[in-house]
């Protein structure tokens, strides 16, 4: 029996590394979209078709992906926290994500994995689930993209598509180089001046890469599926890092007032540089905020397992010190 083949967006990136290494290990023909520009080393690691094109670009698209292809993952996304990346944010989330559902209708995709996340539910005040309203359409760029990015496949939908959305909370592991590795390294080096006030729950790479496997054999047409995990507050996360690091970590937590004071006036101030800041309005109200979700259908429906909190930064954590991202104690910085 021939293996089933998977076309991936966002191969290059921190999930759809992880996705790739774990399709290829399941016994997967995978084809990874790349960009012209994108670090392909990683990824040439792993027995897989690597095609140039970019999701914005419909054509490149049309000339990438198979006929009858077994499953569609759609990784690939923009994360940005900056209003001043608006523009470009909603290029590759809303019109690629539109881009993408009409090419797999083209094609025929017997299954669409669209990776959502957490942000199209908004800057929720209670602790949530899929049934709660999406508020993300009604906030920042980012949750506003995702939102409407939603909206697109379940156009597709609509015509046909097979899709499943699987919206991510925090998601911890290897192959982060820009998010949550940033905030680690932040921690080790005793770098953070306050810690975020806010709380959240995680997610391991490594469910969330088997949950993405998962839907694409079980998940229901047009269901979302939360995929959260432990829940802390940034303060204990600092914690953990100083405990796994055997390091003194920062100790003071800063006012939600002064994040959002901050945000504003290094936003203002990346209005004269055109570089994002390390805290915009937007990020620093999210980690000023408790947002809570949970993932009992997940757990109930692809056999979701989330990990502990110990087990996902050790393991990121691993990872960044054999990439020089951290240097453990006693080790100069």
């Amino acid at each position: 029996m021939p293996n089933k083949t998977a076309f991936v967006t966002g191969g290059t990136g921190f999930i759809g590394l992880n996705l790739v290494e774990h399709l290829t290990q399941s016994g997967w023909d995978v084809i990874a979209l790349h960009r012209p520009n994108s670090r392909l080393t990683h990824l040439q690691k792993y027995p897989v078709r690597l095609v140039e094109g970019a999701i914005e670009d419909a054509a490149s698209l049309e000339r990438a992906m198979p006929e009858d292809v077994d499953a569609v993952f759609h990784v690939a996304g923009d994360v940005s926290l900056w209003s001043g990346h608006k523009q470009q944010q909603w290029r590759t989330n809303v019109e690629g994500t539109r881009n993408m559902v009409a090419t797999a209708l083209a094609k025929r995709a017997r299954k669409f994995i669209h990776t959502s996340s957490t942000a199209v539910y908004g800057m929720q005040t209670e602790p949530f689930d899929e049934t709660a309203p999406k508020l993300g359409k009604d906030s920042f760029n980012y949750q506003n993209s995702k939102a409407v990015a939603e909206e697109e496949v379940a156009k597709g939908i609509a015509e046909g598509l097979d899709a499943v959305f699987l919206n991510p909370a925090n998601v911890i592991g290897r192959y982060d180089w820009s998010t949550w590795s940033q905030f680690i390294r932040l921690a080790a080096n005793r770098q953070l001046f306050r810690i975020p006030p806010g709380r959240a729950r995680y997610a391991d790479v490594g469910a969330v890469v088997r949950a993405h496997l998962a839907a694409a054999e079980k998940g229901r047409t047009g269901h979302n599926y939360i995929l959260g995990g432990p829940e802390a507050s940034y303060a204990e996360i600092v914690r953990m890092v100083g405990k796994l690091l055997g390091q003194p970590t920062n100790t003071f937590v800063g006012r939600p007032v002064a994040f959002r004071l901050a945000g504003r006036v290094l936003e203002w101030i990346s209005m004269i540089t055109g570089k994002e800041p390390m805290i915009s309005p937007e990020s620093a109200a999210i980690v000023s905020a408790s947002i809570i979700c949970r993932s009992d259908k997940a757990m109930r429906e692809l056999d979701y397992q989330p990990a502990s909190l110990e087990t996902m930064f050790r393991d990121c954590i691993d990872w960044m010190i054999a990439e020089d991202l951290i240097r453990p104690q006693g080790e100069p910085r």
